[in-house]
């Protein structure tokens, strides 16, 4: 089973998935709150899984075919994203990986669903598409060691970090060039650390088109998850429902000879390993 939001843009409701159907949250306990953030923040997501594998059991569902999957988290508080965390990606911008992990912003208006198309701003010119492992943070964490970190994980998914590099670039630092409208595809779902406890392995990729460009592979974070969650914890509380992008491996455009760019008509697909794919249009 998996977490997912659903819906119409900014109003999208938690569901469970498993296979092609779907159970409404709404639908378990009319008293529940209405996203994922706040049933987390709530200690709900247990007993919220519970009564759906009953509910899917006795047939109480929709098709998942009928419904928009959006953002899974569509409301976090901060997305945190890790820059050069794969040592690859950090090589082939002649950079040296850095010691401690290096943080950067996208806003969390950037977000949007799995299969919701990527615009393509008026002002930016050179918008580029990074593969990632995203985290999604279940419980409040501050200051946490390492060994406890991952217990402040409910679970995984999949992020399309697109970059405007000539306002990233061009600004000197990163927060608008990766914060434009929909540069936050994500989804389709998310796996509960329950069901997947050790995120490493996992071999992670993207196309632009029939084109592979990104193929990488989580076992080659620098940084892993746990060492992620404790080290942000230490700069900044981390709440239920939170974000985590863990970074690109090497084969994003613009380091490519020439540099290679999204173009309109264009399908990314994005995918982990064990958690899913992103298909998303450029327009």
């Amino acid at each position: 089973m998996r977490a997912v939001s659903f819906g119409e843009v900014g109003k999208e409701r938690p569901g469970v998935v498993e296979g092609e159907r779907l159970v409404a949250v709404e639908t378990l306990d009319a008293s529940w709150p209405r996203s994922w953030k706040r049933l987390l923040g709530a200690g709900l997501e247990s007993e919220v899984f519970a009564r759906a594998r009953r509910a899917l059991d006795q047939g109480s569902v929709i098709a998942l075919s009928s419904i928009r999957l959006g953002p899974p988290i569509p409301d976090p508080s901060k997305i945190i994203a890790i820059g050069l965390n794969y040592r690859d990606h950090a090589l082939e911008q002649k950079k040296e990986p850095p010691l401690v992990p290096l943080l950067f912003a996208k806003a969390p208006s950037c977000l949007v669903g799995p299969h919701d198309p990527i615009r393509l701003p008026d002002q930016e010119p050179q918008v580029d598409a990074e593969a990632e492992l995203c985290l999604v943070i279940g419980r409040t964490a501050s200051r946490v060691s390492e060994t406890e970190a991952l217990d402040h994980v409910f679970g995984w998914t999949v992020m399309n970090d697109v970059s405007g590099r000539a306002a990233q670039y061009g600004d000197k630092q990163w927060f608008r060039g990766k914060s434009f409208d929909s540069f936050g595809p994500s989804g389709p779902w998310i796996v509960r650390r329950a069901d997947l406890a050790d995120p490493t392995g996992l071999a992670l990729e993207a196309d632009w088109g029939s084109t592979p460009m990104q193929r990488g592979n989580t076992r080659d974070l620098i940084h892993g998850p746990a060492a992620l969650v404790s080290y942000v914890s230490h700069q900044m509380t981390l709440f239920p429902g939170d974000l985590i992008s863990t970074g690109t491996p090497a084969g994003v455009g613009v380091f490519r000879e020439p540099p290679a760019f999204l173009e309109r008509g264009m399908l990314v697909t994005v995918r982990l390993e064990g958690v899913g794919e992103l298909r998303n249009p450029v327009i």
